[in-house]
């Protein structure tokens, strides 16, 4: 026993999914770490048990496949994402979504399965994956059974996904690009490039003949998990990339979050915020490559 709990290190899917089976409620996942450790100094978690994924062999691969798409495994770190050539290859852009994660010591240790199972919406990564229509391979019934999940419909609210107790995030998928895709992500911080966003963008559009067609656009920290700011994507889909459009629909996004007053602005702050960093991702999606 271990500071009130036991420890359990499994080495392979079914071993893990049938620990949270024997132990049910009084279990724990622990991929990384840096939200656990976190959680539980502030008495807000108080397992019995804790089984590890770190062990389990290919948990962390990264692999590409013919048409371009991404499977992450869970336990890959942020790091290794940020540094993989696969992804950069394909998707720079959410290999610099992981790379503004906090500090480099975190982002050493830090999942990107455990970031999305953790659903803290003003985390980096689960608003670009969401963009980027990224999702989760869900393993239950002691790896027997597998779902594909929407990061979008896997987040539900604030610390909140809809895992059930006896399911584990085996892989984040991530879609082939087209050539005409783009996608930028955007984080604004109020003290330390290192904090947590105070709004942060997440957006994706195929740029045909001057026009946004596909556009998909979320944003982080304005609400109990990413928001899709469907206005703005109604408003511009199909229609000429220009900048007074852009500032027009983009004013729109104060309706699709939901911002609280906190120590990183009030809800007015953020709303306007939201705006401004809506408007800077649309003209960065148009700019000439």
């Amino acid at each position: 026993m271990t500071s009130g709990f036991e420890y359990h290190e499994a080495v392979t899917w079914p071993e893990a999914l049938g620990l949270l089976a024997q132990h049910g409620a009084d279990a724990t996942v622990l991929a990384g770490g840096t939200a656990f450790t976190l959680l539980l100094r502030q008495g807000l978690i108080r397992p019995g048990h804790v089984v590890a994924l770190r062990k389990i062999k290919g948990a962390s691969r990264i692999d590409v496949d013919a048409h371009g798409g991404i499977a992450i495994g869970a336990t890959a770190t942020h790091s290794a994402v940020d540094r993989s050539v696969a992804i950069r290859g394909v998707w720079p852009e959410l290999a610099d979504a992981v790379a503004k994660v906090a500090t480099v010591r975190v982002r050493n240790q830090a999942t990107l399965g455990g970031s999305v199972a953790h659903a803290d919406p003003a985390s980096d990564a689960p608003v670009m994956l969401a963009a980027l229509a990224a999702q989760v391979v869900v393993l239950s019934d002691g790896g027997a059974q597998r779902r594909h999940v929407p990061i979008d419909e896997l987040l539900v609210d604030t610390f909140t996904t809809s895992l059930a107790p006896n399911e584990l995030i085996h892989s984040v998928e991530v879609p082939g690009r087209r050539p005409e895709t783009r996608a930028v992500y955007l984080k604004f911080t109020l003290r330390s490039v290192d904090d947590y966003a105070t709004v942060s963008v997440g957006a994706l559009a195929d740029v045909v003949d001057g026009a946004f067609r596909d556009l998909r656009i979320f944003l982080g920290a304005v609400g109990v998990k990413p928001m899709r700011a469907t206005s703005v994507e109604s408003a511009l889909r199909g229609q000429p990339a220009d900048a007074r459009r852009f500032a027009e629909a983009a004013a729109l996004v104060r309706d699709d979050i939901d911002p609280i007053d906190d120590v990183r602005g009030s809800a007015g702050y953020k709303r306007e915020m939201a705006r401004v960093w809506t408007d800077r991702a649309l003209r960065a999606l148009a700019a000439p490559r």
